[in-house]
């Protein structure tokens, strides 16, 4: 039985994981880069040292897993995008390991952008692997990126996915002000999880005009309204509501135009903040949209799988619903 290893070291999380085409097995293990309280993430050259002590220990956590299983090639995501000049150095440590786990096993090493393992991660994880083979629109919404992506099959050797941003935030990412908004309330680094499960708690609802510049939006004005809701003494639960909302507005305003623009064609949403409760909530029932469930929608390594059993010619399940372990 043949095994696909995935490793991503993104600027957020150190994982790894191990996938198993014939039974469409997935083993995943990941660990949040440690934050000081306070602080609104790392410096690269911190991440890079945090990264260089996690990921040996969750190897091998996932080859335990696996009962060291055969490997029959290694991939790992060595930059941000498929661009001319995209680059992080935290994506070296993964790229090292790699090329040594490939080396050590005998296999081939394959490399892919950080990008395209959140988009064949949503896919599989939301069983719509078959939409790789035609055109699609794609968010990507997290700590670093807040796109819409126009995702094609790729002619190039080595990439899975075409991708043309078609639209962005023009200032801060939509992770970036959820963290400040967090950072605001006192609530650990990264904030999506604990500013979802307050917004959850507040009954209240807000009625948001986003900031947008075409198919473009505007979304640092979050952050000064939350700021205002702080000093005003308003709630904790009420200020996340707010910033929640005021993300979703941002990137339903995004959607809608798009959808003008290019058609109605499927829509996948990807990224943390995209396993938002209410957000996913909201826009799968105005979209019909494909959402991935948490696991596969956080910075995750099971993409990176995926993408390298498909690069070494595994057929997939591509309707299979996913089936993800650790």
């Amino acid at each position: 039985m043949a095994w696909y290893l995935g490793i991503d070291t993104s600027n957020y999380t150190t994982s790894a994981a191990l996938f198993e085409p014939q039974t469409n097995r997935m083993l995943s293990v990941r660990k949040l880069l440690t934050v000081s309280q306070g602080k609104m993430g790392l410096k690269q050259s911190d991440a890079v040292f945090a990264h260089v002590k996690q990921l040996p220990s969750l190897l091998e956590q996932v080859m335990q897993q696996g009962n060291s299983p055969r490997i029959a090639a290694v991939g790992a995501s060595v930059r941000p995008r498929d661009q001319e000049g995209s680059y992080m150095p935290c994506f070296l440590v993964g790229e090292l390991c790699g090329v040594s786990a490939a080396q050590g096993a005998g296999v081939v090493l394959h490399r892919f952008s950080h990008q395209c393992g959140h988009i064949a991660a949503a896919l599989y994880g939301a069983g719509q692997l078959q939409l790789r083979h035609q055109p699609f629109i794609a968010f990507h919404v997290s700590g670093g990126t807040t796109e819409c992506l126009l995702v094609e099959p790729s002619q190039r050797l080595g990439v899975p996915f075409s991708v043309q941003i078609v639209a962005q935030s023009l200032d801060l990412k939509a992770g970036q002000a959820i963290d400040r908004v967090g950072g605001m309330l006192g609530l650990p680094f990264p904030a999506g999880r604990y500013l979802d499960e307050l917004s959850c708690r507040c009954e209240k609802t807000f009625r948001i005009r986003p900031t947008m510049k075409g198919m473009d939006c505007c979304l640092s004005g979050i952050e000064n309204q939350c700021r205002k809701l702080v000093d005003m003494g308003t709630s904790p639960q009420e200020v996340a509501k707010y910033c929640i909302t005021s993300v979703e507005a941002a990137v339903d305003a995004m959607t809608a135009a798009v959808r003008q623009q290019y058609g109605n064609l499927p829509l996948l949403y990807a990224g943390g903040v995209m396993s938002n409760t209410q957000i996913q909530r909201e826009l799968s029932q105005k979209y019909h949209a494909y959402f991935a469930p948490a696991t596969y929608s956080a910075d995750n390594a099971c993409g990176i799988a995926v993408l390298t059993a498909l690069a070494a010619g595994e057929r997939l399940n591509e309707k299979g619903g996913a089936l993800c372990e650790g």
